[in-house]
């Protein structure tokens, strides 16, 4: 497709034309003066002098030639609009101390439930074809982490600046859900889904997470409860005088009730992860989630073609001069 970047340059078309149209039509003062126009009787102009006449047109063409390539004419090369069929998530990551129990296991090697959480939600992440993540952190209290993005490079790179104890200890985890479905309220898509991640009892914070739970509901927003870590006694790092790791059991409670409640309000499941695999499955579980059309607008590429009028406009110019200082040289 031809376009014109900036087409009201081209409005100077007009004055250019009637400034041309009046110069052709004004008589020109006689440049020999006779006593008697009878000594001109019978000499008829020669093809020169007539030609001569119209060389204001070779200037006339070059103005308009430099005025359309000064419009910027354009074709567009690639302009993309894709509909695809896509879900609204929010991934809310537990970032309290209590992730750091290391009662979860890669092959024959104890890690923590942050560690683990993390590179499951990478690999969940990475399945992710058109639809629109943002990541939200909480402990004391909840802060967006990432905005709804299909740019997962960028996710993960947000990801990656997670870490425990990056907010004041605690599990605010009915800020956490209002956080997200702040990010959801605007969606127009019809799947809307937030994947609440945590090990622990809500403690701090002014929202209840069933209030909050009821605002997800009231926008359609379903809330997948997962809650990671096992029951009882957990190994916890700790470090003696020494600068050692030692590991010491203790209890983290775990409310299920409130979760099971937050995921059965609003139409979804509640989960118990309690090792690597199965928290696996339940991200692919949650996978499977119904699909909504998603646009996607991408960017337009130009190819500019002013030279297309440039180069006959430096041509005609260049040919006008030469032919009025040569061929139709005028003396005076």
């Amino acid at each position: 497709m031809f376009v014109f970047k900036d087409p009201w340059v081209l409005a100077l078309i007009i004055p250019i034309a009637m400034i041309l149209l009046l110069a052709r039509t004004r008589r020109n003062e006689p440049a020999f003066l006779f006593s008697s126009k009878d000594l001109m009787e019978g000499i008829k102009p020669t093809m020169r002098m007539r030609f001569s006449k119209y060389l204001i047109l070779f200037r006339g063409a070059v103005i308009i030639l430099f005025i359309l390539a000064l419009a910027r004419p354009q074709t567009v090369l690639q302009g993309s609009k894709s509909v695809s069929e896509g879900v609204d998530i929010v991934l809310d990551l537990d970032t309290s101390t209590s992730m750091l129990a290391e009662d979860f296991m890669i092959g024959t090697a104890r890690v923590n439930r942050f560690e683990v959480v993390k590179d499951v939600v990478k690999e969940f992440i990475r399945k992710r074809k058109d639809d629109r993540v943002a990541l939200v952190a909480f402990a004391g209290r909840a802060y967006t982490v990432c905005p709804l993005t299909t740019d997962y490079s960028w996710l993960n790179e947000n990801l990656d600046r997670v870490s425990v104890g990056m907010i004041e200890d605690a599990t605010a985890i009915g800020s956490a859900i209002a956080t997200s479905v702040n990010r959801l309220r605007t969606s127009k898509t019809k799947s809307k889904v937030i994947i609440l991640l945590t090990d622990g009892v809500n403690n701090a914070g002014t929202i209840s997470p069933l209030v909050a739970a009821e605002a997800a509901k009231a926008l359609n927003i379903k809330i997948y409860a997962i809650c990671v870590g096992s029951k009882g006694l957990v190994p916890y790092p700790l470090k003696d005088v020494y600068g050692r790791t030692a590991y010491r059991s203790i209890p983290i409670e775990i409310d299920e009730e409130v979760l099971k409640k937050i995921a059965s309000l609003t139409g979804a499941k509640y989960y118990l992860a309690s090792d690597t695999e199965t928290l696996r499955k339940i991200y692919d579980d949650i996978n499977k989630l119904e699909r909504s059309n998603i646009e996607h607008f991408g960017y337009t590429e130009y190819d500019e073609l002013f030279y297309l009028f440039l180069i006959p406009a430096l041509i005609a110019l260049g040919l006008e001069i030469l032919l009025a200082n040569t061929i139709f040289l005028r003396i005076p």
